[in-house]
Order: C-alpha cells, then structure tokens, then sequence
C-alpha cells in the first residue's frame, strides 16, 4: 500500500512539472513570436525614408480645386518639386491644414502668409507631364504672385503651353519664349528623352520618358543619390495605344533597380473596370494597370524591392452620380486582383508620405 501510495505521488509529482514545462514551453514560443514579430516591425520602421510626397491634387476632374498635383522632395533637403501643378495654391492650403509641412524647419518669411511662404521659398521647379488644363491649371491662376523658377518639360509639352497658355489670349506670357511682351518669370527648360538632368535649388535629378496619350504625356524618373521615385503622367496601356511607352519605363526601371532603390510610383487609374477600351482615351482601369504591373514585376529580379514599394494611385475621375464612389469601386478591384501583393495607397489631397 504504501508503494502504491508512492508510486501514485510520483507520477502526480512528474505530471505536474510536465505540465510547467510544456506551459513555460509555450510561453517561450509566444514570447519568442512576440519578439519576432517586434524585431520585423522594428526593422520596417528603423529604414529610413529618402523622399516626402505631399499630395495638393489627386483627382483627374472634374471637381477644380483639387486637380493632379503633387510635391516632392528629398527628406535631405527642404525644396520641393511640384509634379504636374492642377491644382496649386488651394492644394497647399488643405495640405498646410493637415500639418502637412510641420516637418519644415527653415524659418518662414515673415512677410508672407504661410502658402505664399511655401509656393516662394520651397516650391522650387515645376515638372509638367502634358498640357491638359487638369494638370497646369493650377499653375497659371498662380502665375501672377508665384515666385521665379524653371518649368522642365519635353519640348512638345513646353510647347504647348505656349502655344496654348502663355501666349496674350488664354493667359500673359509669364515665361521666356514666346510671344512678347515675355515677362520672363519663368526659365522654359526642355527635356530630353532618358537624358538625366539635375533639378535647379534641388538635390533631385529627374530623366523622362514619353507616354501614350491624345498629348504626349511623361514619365518622370526622379532620382536622389541611389533612391528612385517615379512620377507618371496620363498614360493609356501599351495593349491599347500599341507604342510600347510604358515597357521602355518598366525595363529602364528593372535595370536601375539593380543597384538602386526604387521607392515609390505614383500613377493614374482614371476609370473602373466598366469602362470600354475605345473610351479611355490614354487613361487606365484596375485591370490595365494590374497587367502592366505584372509585366514590370517579371522583369524585376529582387521581388522584395516590390513588396516595399508603394504604388500611389491618383488621376481617380470625380462623379456627380448619386450613390457612386469612384474611389471605393477602384480600391476593391485593386485589391481583388492584387495577387501580387502590391503596396496600393489611394492619393488623397493633403496627404504626406515618407517612401
């Protein structure tokens, strides 16, 4: 009996500690999963930024005041780029009511109010894609108070805006070529196709590529030491427009790409899925984009760059039907055809995004 008694206190004893052990046993997994999942977190968070992108425009129309337009600059320094000008003044002023440039520690002009103060001093060049007026219009209702700076563009889009714009009809010519009176504020400066060039007042270097469109439109590859980040115009896709513009892009960037950094992108998808091939007129749906993302992904050997990269989507056309959200309807066929696990981040003006 008293074996027995033994025996029975052992195996209580042993079942005891079995039970700790697997306990503790499984706490240090959770423990060490926790930890894991802090160190992966902890290294996302610890890498550093090399841009800031503030969104002043996100739609392409037909709601004015917040029209195609964005800033860029490096987190290095203070001077931004503005990346096509749709809607200009009114998009700093809803981005300056987010806070948007809280970041800024250059002291503010005294003599100006905060938007001027940010249009003068840290809006340093404009970039403009093509000339649709959903893209400059922004511009030239600023020109009269902007301060001095150049305008890049491919000489067809320079072109244009003074044939169009700046030439004494639509607008005063506030530029250096053209009609005179040239009231010379702004430096006209062409782009040459893939050519890099170095922005003024900035520490950005930009190379441009043509895109498909009704006006030729451009890609903008914007470039800090070895970060990349790409600006892309109104562009209808290469099965449509039959030109191949977006593939030159998407190899140009595969090769960069092994030895630099691509941060970001920022492109258009103007219509849903419902839209007709014959009615996009140089413009993207879900669908388009999703499959010349798929041709750029196959090109890219480190797939990682990719899954790290935000993709910013923008040029969403506005609607005036009741019971209709353009937005939401894109985001859900983005997602739904996202098996590649793409970064998708809906431009919203007044938004600030480190890439």
């Amino acid at each position: 009996m008293k074996f027995i008694s033994t025996l029975l206190l052992v195996l209580i004893v042993s079942g005891c500690q079995a039970h700790q052990n697997a306990q503790e046993h499984s706490q240090n997994q959770n423990q060490n999963l926790k930890q894991a999942q802090q160190d992966i977190q902890t290294s996302i968070s610890t890498v550093s930024p090399a841009f800031e992108l503030i969104t002043l425009g996100d739609t392409g129309g037909i709601e004015d005041g917040n029209l195609s337009s964005f800033l860029l600059r490096s987190i290095e320094d203070e001077n931004f780029i503005s990346l096509d000008a749709g809607s200009l003044v009114n998009g700093i002023n809803v981005a300056l009511e987010n806070k948007a440039f809280d970041s800024l520690t250059t002291t503010p002009d005294p003599a100006l109010n905060p938007n001027g103060n940010i249009l003068h001093h840290h809006v340093k060049a404009y970039l403009l894609s093509h000339g649709h007026l959903d893209h400059v219009a922004g511009l030239l209702i600023a020109s009269p108070d902007d301060s001095s700076k150049p305008i890049y563009a491919l000489s067809s889009v320079n072109q244009t805006m003074s044939d169009t714009y700046f030439n004494w009809q639509a607008w005063a010519n506030f530029t250096n070529r053209g009609i005179a009176p040239k009231l010379n504020k702004y430096d006209v400066i062409d782009l040459a196709l893939e050519e890099p060039v170095e922005i003024k007042d900035t520490a950005l270097t930009v190379t441009p590529f043509s895109l498909s469109h009704p006006l030729e439109s451009t890609a903008f590859v914007i470039e800090h030491n070895n970060d990349m980040f790409v600006y892309f115009g109104d562009t209808g896709p290469d099965e449509v427009e039959k030109q191949g513009k977006l593939d030159a892009v998407w190899r140009y960037l595969a090769k960069q790409m092994q030895h630099k950094t691509l941060r970001g992108i920022s492109i258009e998808v103007s219509f849903d899925n419902t839209r007709p091939d014959n009615l996009l007129f140089g413009h993207l749906t879900p669908k388009w984009l999703m499959q010349e993302l798929t041709k750029f992904h196959a090109l890219v050997e480190d797939k990682e760059q990719l899954s790290n990269m935000k993709v910013i989507i923008s040029h969403i056309k506005y609607s005036l039907k009741r019971g209709t959200d353009p937005r939401a309807v894109i985001a859900q066929e983005l997602e739904s055809a996202n098996a590649l696990g793409f970064n998708f981040i809906l431009a919203k003006q007044g938004q600030v995004l480190a890439l």
